[in-house]
Order: C-alpha cells, then sequence, then structure tokens
C-alpha cells in the first residue's frame, strides 16, 4: 500500500475562546484525509497484513467485525485494490436481516459475509475457530478484529513519525486499542498519551493495552466516560456537538470514534483536567462512513 502520505497528512489548529482561556493548544491530525474508505488508522493497521498475506501467497483474507465496523469496509476495500478474495465474519445475526449501509458497502467491494452468534463470536481469537473458518472458506489469511496483531501495532507505530515532539498530550479513540499501542510503542516518552474508550465498560482496555506494550511504556492513561450510549451510539447532545465543531471549525467527526474523543477533550479541557500551556493533539481516526445512520442529522 505504497503511497506518500506526507501530502496527505496534515495537522490543524483548533481556535476557540475556551483553549484562549485555558491557555491551551489543541490540534488535530487529520489521518482521515488518507483514503476515502482506507481512511485514518486503518490504511496503517492493513498496510502490513495485506503485504503478508500476498507475500505468502494467500488470496484471500478473513476478517471480524460488526455490523457497523469501520475495520470490516476498509478491509473490504484493501482487499479489492490488490485483488484479494475477503471474507468478513459478523457479530450477531441482528445484520443479516436489514443490512447497515457499512454491510451494502462490503458487499459491493466483493467481501463475503458470514453472520455467526455472539457466542460463537466470542471464539474469534482462538485457533481451532480459526481453523474451522479456514475449513468453511479456505486457507485465508486471517486478520484479528480491529486489524489488533502484531502487524497492525507496527503499522499504527509509523503515525507517530506525524507527531512532532513538541506535543504534551497526544490523544484518540479507541475501540480495540491496536492504534493505541502502536502509537505508544513508539512515541516519545515524554508526551502523555490518552485514549478515550468508545464502548461502555472500556477500561478493560487498559489490562489488554498494557500487556501488548513494554513494562518501559507507563505514560499513558484511558478515559470511559465519554461513550455515549455504548459503541456506535449517539445522542442528541453528541450529534450538536458535531454540528458545532464543523461549522466552527470545518473538521467533520464521526459519531463512532471521534466525535466522542474530540467532545471528552472539550469538556475535560472546560473542567481543567490539562495543565494551562499544555499542547494538546487529538488523532483523527477516520471512519465517516460511520455517520451514514444520521446523516440526515448532519450539517456535513
Amino acid at each position: 500500500m505504497a503511497i506518500d502520505l506526507q501530502e496527505l497528512i496534515r495537522i490543524d489548529a483548533i481556535k476557540d475562546d475556551l483553549l484562549e482561556q485555558q491557555d491551551i493548544q489543541l490540534d488535530i491530525l487529520r489521518l482521515d484525509e488518507i483514503h476515502p474508505i482506507v481512511s485514518g488508522n486503518k490504511w496503517f493497521k492493513l498496510k502490513y497484513n495485506i503485504a503478508d498475506a500476498i507475500e505468502n501467497g494467500h488470496d484471500s483474507v478473513l476478517t471480524f467485525g460488526g455490523a457497523h465496523s469501520n475495520h470490516l469496509i476498509a478491509a473490504a476495500a484493501a482487499a479489492k485494490v490488490f485483488g484479494l478474495r475477503s471474507v468478513g465474519i459478523i457479530r450477531g445475526f441482528h445484520g443479516k436481516e436489514k443490512y447497515t449501509d457499512t454491510l451494502h458497502a462490503c458487499e459491493e467491494m466483493g467481501m463475503q459475509l458470514h453472520f455467526t452468534s455472539r457466542e460463537d463470536y466470542n471464539r474469534k481469537e482462538e485457533e481451532n475457530f480459526w481453523n474451522a473458518l479456514q475449513m468453511e472458506f479456505g486457507k485465508c489469511y486471517i486478520i484479528p478484529e480491529g486489524g489488533n496483531d502484531v502487524n497492525g501495532r507496527k503499522g499504527t507505530a509509523e503515525i507517530s513519525n506525524y507527531i512532532p515532539d513538541a506535543y504534551t498530550h497526544v490523544a484518540l479513540a479507541i475501540g480495540t486499542g491496536a492504534t493505541f499501542a502502536g502509537i505508544r510503542a513508539s512515541l516519545n516518552d515524554n508526551i502523555q498519551m490518552l485514549g478515550f474508550t468508545v464502548m461502555k465498560g472500556g477500561m478493560y482496555l487498559k489490562e489488554e493495552i498494557r500487556q501488548s506494550l513494554p513494562e518501559s511504556k507507563v505514560n499513558w492513561s484511558i478515559v470511559a466516560d465519554y461513550h455515549f450510549g455504548g459503541f456506535a451510539k449517539s445522542d442528541d447532545d453528541l450529534i450538536a456537538f458535531m454540528n458545532h465543531f464543523y461549522t466552527k471549525h470545518s473538521v467533520p467527526l464521526d459519531q463512532v470514534y471521534n466525535a466522542k474523543l474530540l467532545s471528552g477533550v472539550m469538556d475535560l479541557i472546560k473542567n481543567n483536567a490539562f495543565p494551562k500551556g499544555s499542547k494538546v493533539l487529538c488523532v483523527h481516526t477516520g471512519g465517516l462512513q460511520g455517520n451514514n445512520s444520521i446523516k440526515n442529522k448532519l450539517l456535513f
């Protein structure tokens, strides 16, 4: 997946009265503009997985996700670009009766969708389950949910190359924790990292991230208070925030990840959670297709 990202990635400065009052610098790393579908962190998480699949002679990739998964649609698009067949294992049967826009797009890009019970889906990291899937779908190259594996973290570690050392804090939304762990592993140790979980009860990710990092990487924390009802959930307050943020700063946010991140960061700034003089960089991880279900409520 060779491309000159230097020309596509930029940092936008956010100007706001609240930031001036609190003496806080807030910028956004615009990974969302890398690609219309394989955008943001998805590009980095898939980069080495796709290369590894091709290098090892696979003609198919298989991966996992829910009915609104940004990862699934990105994997389908990446596989299509490189002439690979793709299979998506979908969590739960609720999406089978009425496809989401995400699932429609995956199928249009050639992904074969297989719906499974939540109980079976929870076995997605078991070797026996992987073997059974390969018996059914052929010898596919398996990419874990969210690209959360060694190759995924290797790719996301490269995001730190676009983060100047001048920042005191780096914040991003987290689903599986792969991007967070990848960046933390390679980022300047002096920079504090904050991960905003986007699902209820997301604090469990703290232990999973800790296990994937060297013991020396300790300058990070998890924030679990801005899930807005759960994964892929939103309410009127979050939608109002998205519209206001776009109107004022011309930055589109998605309801699944980045709106929750920015809403949380702005709220923490308002409540003096950052020391005066802090320089905060939020990583926009893309995934704007996650807004399809609320597009009639948005101004962008």
